[in-house]
């Protein structure tokens, strides 16, 4: 049964659940870790993969054996006691799944809340970076973790967030978040339309990444070897036309890169690096490095190829065929 809490509903106990329960209920709406996604700006993971999993096609990433989650989550109260510490206000667990009030597909964990400071309650979320994502916080927050902010501050109603970081081991920051109703409200907008897609079962359009392009093997990973004839279908006909159009630009781009590329290697010759006003550049031999002689293994020893090969599963390969011009 719901409970009010502030002005958030209290969903269910995290302390009770077990982990399927704990999974259904994520997958039943937006969560703050969700909401970079479910708006297109996460570096990691694509709308369509978030739809995948919130539509019940594939199931979500098991995390439970990633190194990073794991420092995280055993670091996560030594860094609430130090952040406690260093700004002298109390932080107290939230055990439960909140829920917002007007938009139920919105839910929130909190990492902690926090007391006794003069703006009321705030919300803290921890986070953990390794030494290779320190620059990601030299302009402040990165975006992602400002949309799970703004998430928690949406279904919370609380009016500042800190989110505290340790950094490569040993550099420990707060940074302050404070409630901008204008951009709370405008996540709400985008968020609602994402889960639009989920509750009528309308793929999102792909957004050209990586993750974009798993997710549709994923979703579609066997042809029937039916062609479809799309040759009158004016908006489709349009959408191959900027397809070729973006193909040829990026042929071009690349044929000019590796000119320009080709020149600079020239202009070293045999130097190792160079300096200039805007950056550096190096061409350094690699070391040597010893690979298996395939043709030789399979020539005198093929028994011993066949006994360590393995089937790897085949993907669908993207291939385009331009009509020919009439002579």
């Amino acid at each position: 049964m719901k409970t009010r809490y502030g002005n958030a509903f209290r969903l269910a106990d995290t302390k009770t659940l077990t982990h399927e329960q704990w999974l259904k209920i994520r997958q039943s709406g937006i969560g703050s870790s969700d909401a970079a996604v479910a708006l297109g700006l996460s570096r990691y993971k694509s709308p369509l993969s978030l739809w995948l999993e919130k539509t019940d096609r594939r199931p979500a990433t098991d995390l439970s054996d990633n190194e990073a989650v794991f420092w995280g989550t055993t670091l996560e109260p030594v860094l609430a006691y130090v952040y406690a510490k260093r700004t002298g206000l109390k932080v107290r667990r939230v055990n439960a799944v909140l829920q917002h009030a007007e938009h139920p597909f919105m839910l929130a964990n909190l990492d902690r809340e926090v007391l006794g400071h003069a703006d009321g309650v705030g919300t803290l979320e921890i986070k953990t970076a390794g030494y290779h994502s320190a620059p990601q916080w030299e302009q402040g927050i990165p975006l992602a973790y400002q949309c799970q902010v703004l998430h928690q501050l949406a279904v919370t109603g609380h009016a500042w967030a800190d989110v505290a970081v340790l950094i490569a081991g040993q550099d420990f920051r707060i940074y302050r978040v404070n409630r901008d109703d204008d951009k709370i409200a405008d996540l709400i907008q985008r968020e609602a339309a994402f889960w639009q897609h989920v509750t009528e079962d309308i793929q999102p359009d792909p957004d050209g990444s990586d993750d974009a392009a798993q997710a549709l093997q994923s979703l579609y990973p066997q042809d029937d070897s039916q062609t479809l004839d799309l040759s009158e279908a004016p908006a489709m006909n349009e959408l191959f036309n900027h397809f070729l159009n973006a193909r040829q630009q990026k042929e071009e781009a690349e044929a000019r890169e590796a000119q320009l590329k080709q020149q600079l290697q020239a202009s070293l010759g045999t130097a190792s690096a160079a300096v200039f006003q805007e950056g550096k550049i190096s061409w350094k031999k690699s070391r040597d490095r010893t690979m298996p002689d395939m043709e030789k293994l399979t020539t005198h020893h093929p028994e011993w190829l066949q006994h360590c090969s393995k089937t790897v599963s085949g993907t669908r390969r993207f291939m385009v065929q331009l009509q020919r011009s009439p002579s």
